[in-house]
């Protein structure tokens, strides 16, 4: 039998290195499955619930292999459907590409069934790289440019294919006019700055005095040499949410979050500082930066595009963060005064003080703070952690320690709510030798993480470590919505869009063959978290948690001083 365009395409993305695709079935997409039970489900199709759900996992997968995500969805309402996990992965700078069906060519402007401009659609998401094979021709050059661009620019890219072009004989492009030919190779590279920008940024960090460092996740391949930095420099380092697993919070210097979820020690040392490192990282919200006036800066990034937008940077150093900071180390004069770092260090040790006893006040019925500090010393050290947004977002942030190998992620930028579950189950397909954990608010599992738990159920045998646990913080509320509310308002709450009904998550997970845990008193919540750690299935633990318990912001002192 000859090979479809379809036969190729799967063809193609095993060539890429491609092991799976996330996505769910339907007739625009016919052809791509039929070829798909053709080649032996390889890559393998990963079924999800939601074509929402299969975006979001193509990015977790891709966030924490280093690897390119795979999506693929139906015409109409499926190609819809992807959207918002595909702005979550432009958002957070992460490769995915999405493989999109769409109504026959001969049908294509008569307002046919599932019908729709799909390159309008796409034109903002995709912007890096869309386009629609309407030949077999132009199949190899539109794949591998798709491929190439998410990675070179790391964002999503599209490739759409109409249902009758998946069905045609391939063909490849001849040697002719107005054919593209293509390969696959793609090399390896790196980026750095200029001799003479790397000595101006020298200058700047050497002249400082009380040197604070922020990182993203732009670093996290730069570990060794960022703690070098900070070693020479006598620095501290806060990091962007987003680089919470670039560096070890062991390290007694590092001060962990920045930002409105961060940390009282982050907020002080910006405060406090006359010069600024940034490395990798993008972080916007600049009121948590020192003053305009008060530090000179320099920062490190790897995309041209959006270096020196955040501070009034006075060198910026374009190029990949371990490469330009193994350049910048030789040119860096040790700091003999080590008071700063010092202070930083107290000040480090002061807030996990305050830290545990928030922790340990009393709360009806459970302290939700608490059940992020119990979980931190019980993860091993190759734990793999996803947070979805919300009020969880800050107790992942203040309370989960991460040491070894630990990795963690959210949706940074675009904060949606609903990626932590599915973010998960794409962190077990990258490594499924490693154990995995979802911190989730009660109102994202209502959203969509529910449904995504079968999923997991479905999928979970196929994963060499069955551990996979879902920790949910029930509370009965869109509790950060509600802070919010309260902040901006003064409205204590407006029952009627915060108030959420009561579901047993547990009951849930056990009906789909999970192990599930329901927690309503503080001394049952550490073995809770033991009992799912060591389950020999996926495992949901609910936690019936206080929603009057606020997420307080870096700059008040919880004791009541400023």
């Amino acid at each position: 039998m000859s090979q479809k365009v379809s036969d190729f395409l799967l063809a193609r993305l095993r060539a890429w290195g491609v092991e799976q695709v996330f996505g769910c079935p339907g007739d625009g997409i016919s052809g791509l499955l039929a070829a798909w039970e053709r080649a032996g489900d390889l890559p393998r199709f990963i079924q999800s619930r939601h074509e929402e759900m299969a975006a979001f996992e193509a990015v977790g997968y891709a966030k924490f292999s280093g690897r390119l995500g795979v999506c693929a969805a139906t015409s109409g309402p499926g190609a819809i459907h992807l959207l918002n996990g595909l702005y979550d992965a432009k958002l957070d700078h992460v490769p995915v590409v999405a493989v999109v069906g769409q109504t026959h060519r001969s049908a294509m402007g008569g307002a046919y069934q599932q019908e729709v401009d799909l390159h309008s659609l796409f034109k903002d998401v995709a912007c890096d790289y869309l386009e629609t094979v309407n030949v077999p021709e132009q199949l190899p050059n539109v794949l591998d440019r798709a491929v190439r661009t998410a990675y070179a620019r790391r964002s999503p890219t599209a490739v759409i294919i109409p249902g009758d072009v998946q069905d045609l004989d391939y063909a490849p492009p001849a040697h002719a006019f107005k054919m593209v030919p293509s390969s696959l190779d793609l090399s390896g590279w790196e980026t750095v700055p200029s001799a003479e920008s790397l000595h101006r940024a020298a200058e700047v960090l050497n002249s400082g005095e009380r040197v604070a460092v922020l990182i993203g996740q732009g670093a996290a391949g730069a570990r060794a040499e960022t703690e070098e930095v900070a070693d020479v420099l006598g620095a501290g380092v806060a990091k962007a949410l987003l680089g919470k697993d670039a560096l070890s919070d062991e390290l007694p210097f590092v001060t962990g979050a920045v930002g409105l979820l961060g940390t009282r020690p982050s907020y002080e040392m910006m405060r406090d500082c006359d010069t600024l490192l940034t490395i990798g990282s993008n972080f916007p919200y600049t009121q948590f930066l020192p003053e305009y006036d008060q530090a000179r800066a320099v920062q490190i990034d790897v995309d041209p595009r959006l270096i020196g937008m955040r501070y009034p940077y006075e060198v910026n150093l374009t190029g990949d963060a371990r490469a330009t900071l193994r350049l910048l180390l030789p040119l860096l004069h040790r700091k003999e005064r080590r008071d700063w770092q010092e202070g930083i260090v107290a000040g480090v040790r002061r807030w996990e003080e305050t830290m545990a006893r928030r922790a340990g006040a009393a709360a009806e019925p459970v302290n939700p703070e608490y059940v992020a500090r119990a979980l931190s010393p019980l993860l091993p050290e190759d734990a793999i952690l996803t947070s979805d947004s919300g009020s969880v977002a800050h107790w992942y942030a203040r309370h989960i320690r991460m040491r070894g190998t630990m990795r963690g992620s959210l949706s940074g930028t675009l904060a949606t709510m609903g990626s932590g579950v599915p973010y998960a189950i794409g962190a077990k397909f990258a490594h499924p030798g490693r154990p995995v954990v979802a911190l989730v608010g009660d109102g994202a599992m209502q959203m969509n993480g529910m449904t995504e738990l079968i999923t997991a159920a479905k999928y979970h045998g196929r994963w060499e470590d069955p551990r996979l646990v879902i920790g949910v913080w029930n509370n009965h509320d869109i509790s950060q919505a509600t802070w919010e509310l309260r902040a901006r308002s003064g409205s204590p709450q407006f029952l009627p869009s915060q108030q959420l009904p009561d579901v047993s998550y547990a009951a849930f997970g056990r009906s789909i063959g999970m192990t599930g845990i329901r927690v309503d008193r503080p001394e049952h919540v550490e073995g809770a978290w033991r009992q799912a750690l060591a389950a020999e299935v996926p495992a949901v633990v609910e936690f019936v948690t206080d929603p009057a318990v606020p997420p307080l912001p870096p700059d008040v002192d919880p004791a009541g001083g400023e």
